[in-house]
């Protein structure tokens, strides 16, 4: 082979220069490979499409729109393969505690791929919830330049004359059970929810992730919200893979993108937008990955200054695309910046800050004018001078029962106080089965124990059970606490993440039924009218637990698993507890 045009400094040359590289030239030959792609930077494109969830059953078609950047760009495609689990269609039973796992085998597998073949640069597509971080962690891991390339929201179903989502469906499921719906019209709503591709509509996780991609800057503005079926969403994955080769040649790197100021971009946005309490396990994880420090506390402290200005699904009625139409997480952006609740200096994978991107989008007729968006009447979305709950959605709640904290969304009354007798579950099954038989009663506070990160392992989502207790009429009126974790489509006073969880010692293992349990949002509490003794008694006088799984993948990730407050992180090299 002649002496390649290749620029210095590309680990790729590894695998394609020189006389002892012949061998591994005939490889990527007989993949159709040409003189001209071995001479270009190698951009590996990671995409988990799969037939399991509609999340990502058309990544391959937006896989293939990125290819056609980089091969536009002058790159070199290398496409592969890694995993997802169908949340939605694994909530509610064992195989829920795959999920979070599949965040770590996702960054584990693009990481090794990407170090293994020497790649130069990536592509990273994600649909489902867990794909999102677990893409985010691989880019950071690698510290390759990456673009982070999401597949797009599923368009929301009709019925009864109005929108609806994956949520109502869940949501259906306990009024059944509580007899305000009949059989036959859950089936409609069955058939009616999802009308095809893409990723849940509402601000759940996928969504909220992607939003926060945006505010991280690893994904151009403008880049989440556009339907996944769409010509948009097309031309964003060709961008993604053009943009990917300007990274390689600006040696434009996620450690050059990511830092605190953009860790406090992406929570204002959370917040602002009422995005899933599961960015608040995936922020302090990426966070770990990227050795920048990051408290839970932190994602208070933000929500305190931050009002909620978007009110969407599922405390609102709209969804992702409604957003998409009004011009997509810049408008919210821009209304965040103009105010000074988010950091306009902040660095994005395009090379220019937050600030600069802002002005450039709307000088490239990217972004509506602040009037036209005005001018648009908008009832989901809010000024920050008159916004739709004066303090972001966000609470992390603290007390006896939740030491190093809780997670909770504020998708109704912003000033919940709420004392009740608790019902106490060794699982998510058993306290499912109390909700459907209708003994569930007004005042009651659910625990559900044992579902934490180890414990679980793998921290189950509940939509199924908060879904239901919603259904049933219970969103006000019935708090329900978890150390296990809610899906983005959860709503009401549902708190997760309880930490230290009951697998380890946590307070939360010593609550029996008809204790008192106290939740003030507004003080930021999580009590159990118990003493500091009397939890150490009875959390010294019960058998330690023995481990769900003794073999297999759950039984790994179930040791390496951290604390839910840290981000629920198996990385050695990321930030652990003491």
């Amino acid at each position: 082979m002649s002496d390649s045009e290749k620029p210095e400094g590309l680990r790729s040359r590894e695998v394609t220069e020189g006389t002892e590289r012949a061998p591994h030239r005939a490889m990527f030959r007989a993949m159709g490979f040409d003189d001209d792609d071995l001479n270009a930077p190698m951009v590996g494109v990671a995409n988990p499409a799969a037939d399991v969830t509609p999340c990502n059953v058309h990544l391959d078609d937006v896989a293939d729109a990125a290819i056609d950047g980089v091969d536009s760009a002058e790159g070199m495609p290398i496409e592969f393969g890694t995993i997802t689990i169908s949340d939605a269609i694994s909530m509610g039973t064992e195989g829920m505690k795959a999920s979070l796992v599949s965040r770590e085998v996702i960054a584990d597998s693009v990481e090794l791929v990407a170090f293994g073949e020497r790649l130069d640069a990536l592509v990273t597509v994600a649909g489902c919830d867990k794909n999102l971080p677990g893409m985010l962690m691989a880019s950071i891991r690698t510290d390759l330049p990456s673009v982070f390339l999401y597949g797009g929201s599923i368009m929301p179903g009709e019925h009864d004359g109005r929108e609806v989502t994956i949520q109502n469906v869940f949501e259906g499921v306990g009024a059944v059970a509580e007899g305000s719906m009949s059989e036959d019209e859950l089936d409609d709503l069955e058939r009616s929810a999802c009308p095809g591709a893409g990723s849940c509509g509402g601000m759940f996780t996928a969504n909220t992730m992607a939003s926060i991609s945006e505010a991280l800057g690893m994904a151009p503005l403008g880049s989440a919200s556009a339907p996944a079926e769409s010509d948009a969403r097309y031309d964003v994955a060709e961008r993604a893979g053009e943009l990917a080769l300007d990274a390689v040649h600006a040696d434009r790197r996620p450690s050059d993108i990511l830092s605190r100021e953009s860790f406090e971009n992406a929570i204002a946005l959370q917040v602002a937008i009422g995005g899933s309490t599961n960015a608040v396990l995936h922020l302090l994880a990426l966070a770990a990955e990227a050795g920048i420090d990051l408290d839970i506390d932190d994602f208070d402290e933000i929500s305190q200054r931050t009002p909620k200005i978007a009110n969407l699904q599922p405390g609102g009625t709209r969804v992702m695309n409604d957003l998409h139409e009004l011009g997509g997480v810049p408008v919210v952006l821009r209304r965040l910046h103009d105010a000074g609740l988010v950091h306009g200096d902040a660095a994005t994978i395009t090379g220019r800050t937050i600030a600069e991107e802002l002005q450039h989008l709307e000088e490239s007729g990217h972004l509506p004018s602040r009037d036209a968006v005005e001018a648009a009447d908008a009832d989901f979305l809010y000024s920050v001078d008159d916004p739709y709950q004066a303090e972001g959605a966000i609470r992390i709640l603290k007390g006896n029962l939740a030491p190093d904290g809780s997670v909770l969304k504020v998708t109704g009354d912003d000033a919940f106080h709420h004392e009740g007798p608790a019902r106490v579950f060794e699982n998510e099954e058993d306290a499912m089965r109390y909700v459907q038989e209708g003994d569930i009663e007004s005042g009651d506070v659910i625990v559900i124990r044992n579902e934490g990160p180890q414990g679980g392992p793998g921290m189950r989502e509940m939509l199924g059970v908060t879904a239901a207790v919603v259904g049933a009429g219970h969103e006000d009126d019935v708090a329900l606490l978890t150390d296990g974790r809610f899906s983005g489509g959860t709503r009401g006073p549902m708190i997760g993440h309880v930490a230290p969880e009951s697998y380890v010692g946590g307070p939360i293992g010593a609550i029996e039924d008809g204790d008192v349990v106290t939740v003030d949002v507004p003080d930021r509490t999580l009590e159990v009218d118990l003493s500091t003794a009397e939890i150490e008694e009875r959390l010294d006088a019960r058998d330690d637990p023995e481990p769900a799984y003794t073999s297999g993948v759950l039984a790994k990730y179930g040791r390496d698993m951290g604390s839910a407050a840290n981000g629920a992180v198996t990385n050695p090299a990321a930030k652990r507890d003491d």
